[in-house]
């Protein structure tokens, strides 16, 4: 699948009035939620180490300060508050299930998926011991999973002393930092379906203003909801019937001075909610019928990309947008100014910064480095682009096998690209193709990597990572 930015530049007197909120992060050193706070997937306090090798067949350990095997089989991203990890996984009752690697193509729905158990686990963060693990949910899964997906896709979200975990059609939980089980919630069978096929759920909880954002497109009844932290209890939700027949992104809460938005990836349409009250404050139609990347903040812009059916676009859209917005509408306005104004038809014609038409990922969602825009695809292929402009910049293929399925994350001088082919990629920061480092980690990658203090934290299919060059290496 397929996924594409967008960028749009501000004036700095706004950007101090703007804050991205995808999670209310525990420290300036947490990474609370999927690809951080405000999902930008941006180290901006920290260096992101370069050169390691955790591959024990590739020699000696180099960097690794922790490793330590994790059960069942699990897409979840790790998360980092305080000195706990999170993950989330699903374990098979019985025989070990299939994940289809490096395959491509496939629609099929995973085989010999019999009853499971749905667990949350806390890990040390400067050990990797486990401190404990709760079993959410044990029985036959209420929907199916794509060959190459999991029972556990998504990330857990911390707020404050709750840590947020969502398993779809198992339900959502909540717990404290040592475990302990606050509220639980049954959300319904979200079978999210192509084909006649469940494909899974994958989209992560977001939190802001002790509230939690939660997206259910199943194809049947799909709907965005609001919930309070507090005890679960729904503050609005809304029906997405006419808007998105499926998605697997997580929800961006933007806020600016008046109004904090809850923008929702999706196909046909690419919707904006009030957080406050679920009213629909803008709606951009989409490309891509497969939407998966999630859309963050950058510039003061919102970056959105999607792809498959031919299509792959990336926008940048202005926050401040109302209405139906246009790109046409956009390219054939004479208006300069940074006002936005609306033309005859009703279309919002200045809230587009800039886009394009092919060029977009498909399931990992891009990241922006300084003036940069960088997109990984399930192909190998990483494409970048001038953040601020639209202008291609390269498209590059990592290496024979080199899918990119998890998102990108990024420092000020390099990005990480975690990859299907067991190595993890770190390319230079720039206008130019520049692979500074190839470095092992002995199985395939399809989460997405946290940092925190410096530390590079990766899950592999069997094992979560702790990577620090400046310390102790694992024994």
């Amino acid at each position: 699948m397929i996924w594409k930015p967008f960028l749009t530049t501000i004036p700095i007197s706004a950007l101090s009035l703007t804050l991205a909120c995808h999670a209310c992060a525990q420290s300036p050193t947490d990474w609370a939620a999927f690809r951080g706070e405000g999902a930008r997937g941006v180290a901006s306090d920290d260096s992101i180490p370069q050169t390691w090798n955790a591959d024990p067949e590739n020699g000696p350990h180099e960097g690794v300060i922790w490793e330590t095997d994790v059960p069942g089989l699990g897409h979840s991203s790790p998360v980092v508050a305080g000195n706990r990890v999170f993950l989330l996984t699903a374990i098979a009752d019985d025989g070990e299930p299939e994940l289809n690697i490096a395959a491509g193509g496939n629609i099929e729905a995973a085989e010999n998926d019999g009853e499971q158990s749905w667990i949350v686990l806390c890990y040390d963060k400067a050990t990797g011991d486990e401190l404990w693990r709760q079993t959410a949910h044990q029985g036959m899964p209420r929907a199916t999973r794509h060959s190459k997906a999991t029972h556990a896709n998504t990330t857990v979200c911390v707020s404050g002393d709750r840590v947020v975990a969502c398993f779809g059609s198992e339900g959502l939980y909540c717990y404290d930092l040592d475990g302990t089980l606050i509220w639980k919630r049954d959300l319904g069978v979200i079978d999210v379906s192509k084909y006649g096929i469940g494909w899974g759920y994958a989209s992560s909880p977001a939190i802001h203003d002790n509230r939690i954002a939660l997206i259910c497109d199943d194809p049947d009844h799909p709907f965005a909801t609001v919930l309070n932290l507090t005890d679960g209890e729904e503050v609005w939700k809304v029906d997405r019937a006419d808007v998105c027949e499926r998605s697997w992104g997580s929800p961006l809460i933007y806020q600016t001075e008046d109004t904090t938005q809850m923008i929702v990836n999706g196909w046909p349409w690419i919707v904006s909610y009030d957080f406050a009250t679920g009213e629909e404050l803008w709606r951009l139609e989409g490309g891509g019928d497969n939407p998966i990347p999630t859309p963050f903040e950058a510039n003061g812009w919102i970056y959105i990309t999607n792809a498959h059916g031919g299509k792959a676009p990336i926008y940048v859209v202005r926050p401040d947008s109302r209405g139906t917005l246009s790109v046409d509408a956009n390219d054939e306005s004479d208006d300069e100014s940074d006002d936005n104004s609306d033309d005859e038809s009703g279309l919002d014609s200045n809230a587009i910064v800039w886009s394009v038409e092919r060029g977009g990922s498909y399931m990992s969602t891009p990241v922006v480095s300084g003036d940069y825009l960088y997109l990984g695809n399930s192909n190998g292929v990483v494409r970048c682009f001038h953040a601020k402009t639209g202008e291609k910049m390269f498209e590059k293929r990592l290496g024979k096998g080199a899918g990119v399925i998890a998102s990108l994350i990024a420092d000020n001088e390099k990005v990480i690209c975690a990859s299907e082919d067991g190595n993890v990629y770190v390319l230079e920061s720039g206008p130019e193709f520049n692979v500074l480092e190839t470095n092992p980690m002995g199985e395939p990658c399809f989460a997405t990597p946290a940092v925190s203090g410096g530390t590079l934290f990766v899950r592999t299919t069997k094992r979560l990572v702790a990577i620090h060059p400046d310390q102790s290496p694992a024994n």
